[in-house]
């Protein structure tokens, strides 16, 4: 199959493509435009660094509004659609229209040039931030009320991939992530934050109490989801809640970073969790269900790895 890719310089994207060429029948066009963000190039970079060594895998630079989708599209069997602007905290105030541009509008861009050819599969990643504040687990049938600007953008593409559903039939599905964690991690994300102040013997700055608690998705597990929708029949239009194997406080977190360390971390809390939930909790029944979704990394284990990355992305 021929499998397009978007966002695949990023986190997530870098990990599919290359979980997607494990498969030999496979064929991988990874677009990717080098957002300015808080990932440097360089980094990104290197997220890609495994994957140009593959004959099956073709790295595209390109801006997804500038793109020429007539001729990228031309065999195309399933699209992946992770390119966006992430994060909770930065999609305030004048930086939201970069979240409208690359979350909505490419977003339609995209559908829009996709309906016109047989694709088998059109995958959006969205986010637990669709969800807002809930008590318990969440179920992908649970009203979405969004805390932040960057939730309501996932959640208008959300919309416009049931809207080319709805209308023409397009085989979408859209999976809801809940905090992926584990090597190439973002550096404004907690676990990349807190790792990297620790091996440079610096504080570490919580927001809020650290009582909030969050369903951790190591990337392994979260990449299996995702690429097991290729295979997996009963998924177009359905949305699917991808969570991890267990559920932890920040504080918790800390303690789990002190053993690994095997020294006490210095822990300044700092302001509060504006814009997000103070729990998540995935319900994960349907993702066991039409994917055979099966977490297997542990909490402990999942940062031992991402602390290893990171050693050797920073050579500390």
């Amino acid at each position: 199959m021929k499998i397009l890719v978007t966002g695949a310089a990023g986190f997530i994207g870098s990990h599919l493509c290359e979980r997607l060429l494990q498969n030999p029948q496979n064929e991988v066009l990874g677009i990717d435009v080098f957002l300015p963000s808080a990932t440097p190039r360089w980094i990104r970079e290197r997220n890609l660094q495994y994957l140009h060594h593959s004959p099956r895998f073709t790295f595209i630079e390109a801006d997804l509004l500038q793109i020429n989708w007539d001729t990228l599209l031309e065999g195309v069997d399933i699209i992946y659609h992770l390119a966006g602007v992430p994060g909770v905290r930065t999609s305030w105030g004048e930086d939201f229209k970069l979240y409208v541009t690359n979350n909505i509008l490419v977003t339609q861009k995209l559908l829009e040039a996709s309906v016109k050819y047989p694709i088998k599969k059109f995958i959006y990643t969205s986010t637990s931030s669709v969800y807002g504040q809930k008590d318990g687990k969440v179920a992908e049938n649970d009203n979405p009320t969004p805390l932040s600007p960057y939730g309501v953008t996932k959640l208008s593409g959300e919309h416009l991939c049931r809207v080319f559903y709805q209308n023409d039939g397009f085989p979408i599905t859209i999976l809801r992530l809940f905090t992926v964690y584990g090597p190439r991690q973002r550096p404004d994300m907690a676990f990349h934050r807190f790792i990297n102040k620790i091996l440079l013997n610096e504080p570490i700055q919580i927001y809020g109490d650290g009582t909030q608690t969050r369903d951790f998705t190591y990337i392994s597990d979260c990449v299996e989801a995702i690429a097991a929708v290729t295979s997996s029949n009963g998924v177009e239009g359905e949305t699917i809640n991808i969570g991890g194997k267990e559920r932890a406080s920040l504080l918790t977190c800390l303690t789990i970073l002190e053993e690994a360390f095997g020294q006490n971390i210095n822990v300044q809390f700092t302001g509060s969790t504006y814009g997000e939930p103070k729990h998540t909790w995935a319900d994960i029944t349907k993702a066991q269900t039409l994917l055979q979704y099966d977490p297997k990394i542990t909490l402990r284990d999942g940062l031992r790895k991402e602390i290893v990355d990171i050693r050797d992305l920073y050579n500390i």
